[in-house]
């Protein structure tokens, strides 16, 4: 025979021997599982041993220290990161960072204005419809910049980050110090000593380094990467360099699926698949969301300041301070136990304090004694002016009635108080008193706010009058009240400036308690 044919011979031979096997494994193992499984973990293993990579040895699932080493180079490299991003990825101000770095010099000047240092200063310039409207349109053209195109290039940008900040993270000391015992944390000047170690033993680390390992964008635009987090930490973060020698090896084990291998040999699971950590954040829209808020939250500050300090600076034209608390039931102090239950309370404490107030030191006493020398000593020209005025002032004495009936009506033993607490005292155990508290609280509220207006209406009407009679005082002609002068004679002080500081305090009193008019309308 040729020593072609012999060769064809030994060929066809051999085929027909591995027929031979597999018809005969198929008969032999059809149906088994395990044989299937056995057999694929044999292949495995094979694989593993032909391996360039001397991580593993199949008979007795040892990790060699060829594998430690491999995780020992990366771990010096990456250690210094650890310790300056180590919370990075629950980071703000790195989400801002990384999309602060994608805008322009003129689209970050926006970003400056709407900061709340440059909308206080800019409060101090302009009255705060002007700031409002201002800051509104800076918000809207900022919102402009953010297209679909540039949002999507953020979000990558940054899952790419995440992706890289979970890769250096993962514990490589936790995993080293399995293979050497005396190994010091981030401490290089002293060569480890690797030893062979029991497969079972790093097979988790594996599997959580794989996680990490997988979704890492290799290719990435690392210096572009480093130079940011430079600009955030302001130090490096990683020496460049030294991270992309890296790069080669772990494309390389990575490509070679050696760690897999590994996994599947040591979990006996042949099917064993890594679950890539893929970050899917996306961090603009919250960005804007949150700026929007900041922003808005800033301007009722805003606003809400200016108006205390308006209250502040106009109560004490009434009285000279602006604490005020003359409530006995109807106060902020009681509001404490309706916030525990998630509940408003009583929301008009501060104007019914300056109301009685007023209306009890001032009103029944200063302004008691004007009207009643207007009313009985004057003479009027017409009934119906002395008249209009007299309703007005009574009316006025009517709302310090019922404000006195009101506050006693909240007290624990008073028709609304009682029920209150009552409601209060069961709503632990019954949810619907809840609701009864809630309508309560409304009706409370109500009739606090009616007391308000009416009293604003009538003190209105009043200091209208007494404006009026000012002017006739002083014409030499008098056109309302015909006896000024004897007037001046029986009152107890000048009465020019008697009026003039009536009317005064009712001015400034009327402004005051429209401020919490105008704040329940608005609501």
């Amino acid at each position: 025979m040729s020593a072609k044919a012999q060769s064809g011979s030994q060929k066809g031979n051999t085929g027909g021997e591995n027929f031979l096997e597999r018809l005969l494994s198929f008969f032999t193992g059809m149906g088994d599982p395990e044989a299937e499984k056995k057999r694929q973990l044999k292949a495995i293993g094979k694989d593993l041993q032909r391996s360039r990579f001397k991580f593993y040895r199949p008979k007795g699932q040892e990790a060699l220290p060829g594998l430690a080493r491999f995780f020992y180079e990366i771990y010096r490299v990456t250690a210094p990161a650890q310790v300056l991003l180590g919370n990075a990825a629950s980071s703000g101000a790195l989400r801002a960072f990384v999309i602060e770095s994608f805008l322009s010099k003129e689209q970050l000047a926006l970003s400056e204005r709407l900061a709340e240092s440059s909308i206080l200063e800019r409060a101090k310039a302009v009255d705060l419809k002007t700031l409002q409207d201002e800051v509104k349109n800076t918000l809207n053209t900022f919102y402009a910049v953010f297209d679909g195109e540039k949002i999507h290039q953020i979000d990558t940008a940054y899952n790419t980050l995440l992706s890289f900040i979970n890769f250096i993270n993962f514990d490589f000391y936790f995993l080293l110090k399995k293979c050497d015992s005396s190994l010091a944390e981030r401490s290089f000047g002293k060569a480890p000593k690797f030893e062979p170690i029991n497969g079972d033993y790093v097979v988790d680390d594996l599997e959580n380094f794989l996680e990490v390992l997988v979704p890492l964008d290799l290719e990435a635009d690392w210096k572009r990467i480093f130079q940011a987090l430079r600009d955030y930490r302001n130090t490096d973060v990683i020496q460049l360099e030294a991270w992309q020698k890296l790069l080669p090896a772990l494309a390389e084990v990575r490509k070679s699926q050696i760690l897999e291998l590994i996994v599947r040999h040591i979990k006996k699971a042949p099917g064993w698949m890594p679950q890539p950590r893929y970050p899917n954040e996306r961090i603009v829209e919250p960005f804007l969301q949150k700026l929007k808020t900041q922003v808005e939250t800033l301007l009722q500050r805003l606003v809400q300041e200016r108006r205390n300090a308006k209250i502040d600076e106009t109560a004490k034209q009434v009285f000279g301070t602006s604490i005020v608390l003359r409530m006995k039931n109807y106060t902020e102090k009681a509001n404490v136990v309706f916030a525990k239950k998630m509940l408003g309370g009583y929301t008009q404490a501060q104007a019914l304090n300056y109301l009685k107030a007023y209306l009890m030191d001032y009103f029944k006493k200063d302004i008691r004694e004007l009207v009643d020398l207007l009313l009985i000593r004057g003479q009027w020209t017409t009934m119906v002016q002395s008249q209009q005025l007299s309703d007005g002032y009574h009316a006025l004495l009517e709302v310090s009635e019922q404000l006195l009936a009101f506050d006693d009506s909240l007290a624990d033993e008073g028709e609304l108080g009682s029920r209150i607490r009552t409601a209060l005292m069961k709503s632990d155990r019954d949810k619907e008193q809840i609701k009864y508290l809630r309508t309560m609280l409304k009706d409370a509220n109500d009739k606090a706010l009616g007391l308000v207006t009416r009293a604003a209406v009538n003190l209105i009407a009043v200091g209208r009058y007494l404006k009026a009679l000012i002017e006739d005082h002083e014409r030499p002609h008098h056109e309302i009240i015909i006896n000024w002068k004897e007037l001046d004679s029986a009152a107890s002080r000048p009465l020019k400036e008697w009026l003039v500081e009536v009317y005064k305090k009712i001015y400034y009193m009327v402004q005051l308690l429209q401020f919490y008019a105008k704040e329940e309308q608005a609501g």
